[in-house]
C-alpha cells in the first residue's frame, strides 16, 4: 500500500507539473522582455506555502530575478539546497507545428517554446514545493528564478550580488539546465562581445578622404581570427573539452549603406569561450592593444574623431570540475549514477560555484531540442526530475 501511495503521489506531482509547466509557456519571456509576471505567478505559488522571498531587477525594472526560501523546520546545520533555473527563452522563428507559446501534448512529449530550456525544471520544483513546506526539512530549501540567462547571464550577477550581501554563500545548488538528468559538472566559459567602429563617411571615388569603418572592422576581424590560432596553441595539458581549447566565433559584421559610399559605422559581434580564465584575459589584451595601438591612430591621421569601442555584452564565466564536489554526490546518491561529464553549453553554474556554493548542473530534457523550431521536452523527464526532488526531501529529513 505505501509503494502505491507513493506512485499516486507521483502521478498527482506529474499531472501538476505539466499545468504548471502549459502556464510558464504561456509566459512569452523572451529574453529582453518584460518577465514580471511569469515571477509573480511563482512567488504566488511559493508564498501561498509559507516560503519568503525577494527580488533584484535591471535598471529599469521590469525585469526580475526572484529568490524564495522555505525554512527548515528542523535545525540540525545542514547545507541548504538552491535549486536554480532561468525565466527567459530564445525568440522564436517560423516553422513551428503548433503556437510556441501554448503548450501541446502529443504522443510523449510537451512541445512549446521553453518546455525543455528550462521551464520544464521550474515546473517540477513548483510541483513539488508544498511537499517540502509540509515535510519536516533539515535544512533550507531555496528557489532560485532569474532572467535573461540566454543573453550572456544578465539577471544572475544581480543576483549573486544581493547573496553575497545576504551572507548566502554556503550550501548546494542545483541548476536545472536540460541534461537529460545526467550529472555536469564542468563548462567552459562565454564572453560576447560587440565592437563598434566610428569613421568617416565620404564619395567612395575619394577614399583618402574618408576612413571606411567597414575596412577597419575587417582588419579587427582578422586579427581575431589570428589570434584563435594561438587560442589553439594553448591548449591546456589534459583538456576535458571538445574542442580542447578555448575558442573564438565572429557572429557578424555590419556596415555600410551602399555601394559607392565609404561606410563611417560597422560594429563586429564576437564571441570566445575560454577553457580557462586565462585565456580571456589573454585574448582581451591582445585584441585591445592591437585595436588602440594599431588601428586607432590610423584612423585618426584622417578623422580625429574616429573611435573604436568594445562593449561587454556578457562575460559568463568557466564552470570548473572539482574533485571533491558535495553537489555532486547528493545527485549521485540520489540517482545511483557516479558519472560526470562536460557541456559545450554556457550556464549561471559557474557564478554560484565562484562564491563557494557547491554546483552542479542537472535537469530533465536534452539540449538537443533547445532552441530549436517545435521545442518539446519528454514526458518521462519531468517524473524524473520528481523523483530526485523527492530523493532530496528523503535525504533531508531521514539523514
Amino acid at each position: 500500500m505505501k509503494n502505491m501511495s507513493t506512485e499516486n503521489n507521483l502521478d498527482h506531482l506529474f499531472n501538476n507539473s505539466v499545468k504548471i509547466l502549459t502556464d510558464l509557456i504561456g509566459f512569452k519571456t523572451i529574453s529582453g522582455e518584460d518577465n514580471t509576471a511569469l515571477i509573480d505567478y511563482c512567488d504566488d505559488i511559493l508564498k501561498k506555502i509559507g516560503a519568503t522571498s525577494f527580488r533584484t531587477y535591471d535598471d529599469e525594472k521590469k525585469r526580475v530575478n526572484l529568490f524564495a526560501t522555505l525554512k527548515a523546520k528542523s535545525s540540525r546545520n545542514k547545507k541548504p539546497i538552491i535549486l536554480s533555473g532561468h525565466t527567459d527563452v530564445v525568440p522564436v522563428s517560423k516553422g513551428w507545428s503548433s503556437d510556441p507559446f501554448t503548450a501541446t501534448i502529443r504522443e510523449d512529449k510537451l512541445y512549446g517554446r521553453g518546455s525543455c530550456d528550462m521551464k520544464g525544471f521550474i515546473a517540477c520544483t513548483l510541483a513539488y514545493a508544498p511537499i517540502y513546506s509540509k515535510s519536516n526539512l533539515d535544512r533550507d530549501i531555496h528557489f532560485s528564478f532569474t532572467f535573461d540567462e540566454e543573453t550572456a547571464c544578465i539577471g544572475a550577477p544581480i543576483l549573486i550580488e544581493e547573496l553575497k550581501r545576504r551572507n548566502i554563500k554556503d550550501g548546494i545548488c542545483i541548476v536545472g539546465e536540460p541534461t537529460n538528468m545526467k550529472i555536469i559538472d564542468a563548462h567552459k566559459g562565454c564572453y560576447e562581445y560587440t565592437t563598434h567602429f566610428r569613421g568617416l563617411a565620404g564619395h567612395s571615388s575619394a577614399p583618402h578622404k574618408g576612413v571606411s569603418a567597414v575596412e577597419y572592422a575587417s582588419r579587427y576581424v582578422n586579427k581575431l581570427i589570428e589570434l584563435r590560432e594561438k587560442l589553439k596553441v594553448r591548449e591546456p595539458k589534459d583538456s576535458i573539452f571538445d574542442p580542447p581549447h578555448s575558442t573564438l566565433s565572429i557572429g557578424g559584421v555590419f556596415g555600410g549603406i551602399a555601394h559607392n559610399v565609404i561606410a563611417d559605422k560597422c560594429y563586429v559581434n564576437w564571441e570566445t569561450r575560454p577553457v580557462v580564465k586565462e585565456d580571456g584575459v589573454f585574448l582581451n589584451q591582445e585584441i585591445d592593444k592591437y585595436a588602440n595601438e594599431v588601428l586607432l591612430p590610423d584612423m585618426k591621421k584622417v578623422f580625429p574623431n574616429a573611435s573604436i569601442e568594445k562593449n561587454i555584452i556578457g562575460e559568463i564565466i568557466g564552470f570548473e570540475r572539482k574533485s571533491k564536489s558535495d553537489a555532486c554526490e547528493l545527485i549521485s546518491s540520489l540517482t545511483g549514477d557516479n558519472s560526470r561529464q562536460v557541456v559545450s553549453f554556457g550556464t549561471e553554474a559557474g557564478l554560484f560555484q565562484e562564491i563557494g556554493i557547491s554546483t552542479v548542473v542537472c535537469g530533465p530534457g536534452s539540449i538537443e531540442q533547445a532552441h530549436k523550431i517545435d521545442e518539446f521536452i519528454v514526458l518521462d523527464e519531468l517524473k524524473k526530475c520528481l523523483k530526485l526532488l523527492e530523493g532530496i526531501k528523503t535525504k533531508s529529513i531521514l539523514n
